[in-house]
């Protein structure tokens, strides 16, 4: 059985301060805590919400280019997923 892409996806609006739970998490394995914090949020959020994250996150000075524990990238890990493609472009087009 192959692994999914994704877990949950909620829509709908997001207030600010929901998109900034989103913003911190600590690494369990090594990974940057900036490349765990994106991912868990582009586990959770529909594109559009996710280019709102994405925005705030930059605004906040986290770094797009953080890297899980294998050298990969946030953008190389949603990238390579089947229904990642809307998230990946979010993430070139914010400079990632």
């Amino acid at each position: 059985m192959q692994k999914k892409d994704k877990e949950k996806v909620f829509g709908g609006e997001w207030s600010e301060a929901q998109l900034r739970e989103f913003l911190t998490a600590e690494s369990y394995d090594g990974s940057d805590n900036d490349y765990i914090a994106a991912i868990r949020a582009y586990r959770h959020m529909v594109p559009e919400t996710f280019a709102d994250y994405v925005s705030l996150f930059k605004e906040e000075g986290h770094n797009l280019q953080a890297k899980n524990a294998e050298g990969k990238t946030i953008l190389d890990t949603v990238a390579s997923h089947t229904q990642g493609q809307a998230y990946a472009d979010i993430l070139r087009s914010a400079g990632a």
